[in-house]
């Protein structure tokens, strides 16, 4: 394996019964995804992550809060990652990973890319913990059934180290395209899994338009303009790998929302929302251009990335507005662009119906 990709490996592991519960009366809300919304259950690096909200690293990947945390709109509290020790579940849990891809650890093997693996925490082995500690919560199965009716579970986002995985070990953009089918269907099979346990309300995330993030330009830097997005200077095949699955991700949604109707299956689309920062930036307060990362050093490019000096690591800086910014590091995003996302699935247009309405029966 080549030096950059080595030190790139090492940065990316930094709700229903027949009627509806509303969302001011949630019992509890669960989490399951990957470094985008782990509150704790990897830690590996330490400040500036942390520094606006905390103070202190906590394993977000951030500066500050993630968007699951802003769902504390709901009136529930910041949730614990699963691990913790000595932690009361009652109101909730988050069984999210860094690094954490849907497909399990045989997928990759077989294609010899398991050496890109960092945790063993697929969304079925998370979705395992997550029954495994279910009677400490609730009791027995009907009883859980009736607590998980009143319930919020967020599934996701996953796939975006399933793809990771692929490119950054040597694979080409169409290969890897192959994954989707794999991805979206073992998605379904988890929010299956949890139907069967009670789940009724369910927000299943997209993956995010990963075209337009400072790794990913400053790793594909072109001089080809034809490879960039004219409106929004994002890389194409990047962007329409992650359209890609957003839209079979979609498809396998609409198919169990008949097979269950009674079940609210909402997607919460963070492709469009991130896009509209990318092409509207002062709309939101961010700087134009403000993709360019805030925490990390010059790079191969205009992206303010480098993988010699990633955030948290010598011969990085914080930028003096990082409110201004929609990166952190490169690949997460800010606090800032985390609480935008989620007023988004709070109030709407990027959930629908949206989190703090009810779901349509």
């Amino acid at each position: 394996m080549g030096k950059p990709f080595f030190f790139l490996f090492l940065f990316l592991l930094c709700f229903f019964p027949s009627h509806p519960a509303s969302a001011q009366h949630y019992n509890a809300l669960f989490n399951f995804g990957d470094s985008l919304s782990d509150t704790g259950n990897v830690v590996l690096a330490g400040l500036p992550y942390g520094m606006t909200y905390f103070g202190h690293h906590t394993g977000r990947c951030s500066d500050g809060r993630l968007v699951i945390d802003f769902m504390e709109g709901i009136g529930l509290p910041h949730l614990p990652p699963s691990t913790a020790n000595n932690t009361n579940f009652h109101r909730g849990a988050n069984f999210a990973f860094i690094a954490a891809p849907a497909l399990p650890f045989d997928f990759f093997h077989q294609r010899g890319l398991s050496h890109g693996l960092h945790v063993n925490a697929s969304i079925h082995e998370q979705i395992d913990q997550f029954q495994k500690l279910l009677p400490s919560i609730c009791g027995s199965p009907q009883d859980c059934k009736d607590f998980l009716s009143k319930s919020l579970l967020v599934v996701g986002e996953f796939g975006g180290n399933d793809y990771n995985t692929g490119l950054f070990g040597g694979w080409s953009i169409t290969k890897v395209t192959s994954f989707v089918p794999h991805v979206t269907r073992v998605v379904a099979d988890g929010i299956e899994r949890l139907i069967g346990l009670g789940a009724v309300d369910l927000i299943v995330p997209s993956v995010l338009p990963v075209g337009c993030f400072p790794l990913y330009l400053t790793l594909s830097d072109s001089s080809d303009p034809a490879e960039y997005g004219p409106r929004t200077g994002c890389l194409r095949k990047f962007n329409a790998l992650a359209w890609y699955h957003n839209a079979d991700l979609r498809r396998q949604l609409d198919q169990l929302g008949k097979k269950y109707p009674a079940v609210s299956i909402r997607y919460a689309d963070f492709y469009a929302q991130i896009f509209d920062f990318v092409t509207n930036p002062l709309k939101y307060g961010f700087k134009a251009g403000a993709l360019r990362t805030c925490c990390g050093a010059p790079g191969m490019s205009k992206y303010n990335f480098n993988l010699e000096a990633k955030c948290d690591q010598n011969g990085s800086t914080v930028c003096s507005d990082i409110s201004a910014h929609v990166s952190w590091d490169g690949i997460h995003m800010t606090e800032t662009a985390h609480r935008i996302i989620a007023r988004g699935w709070l109030s709407g247009p990027y959930v629908n119906p949206p989190i703090l309405s009810s779901p349509a029966s």
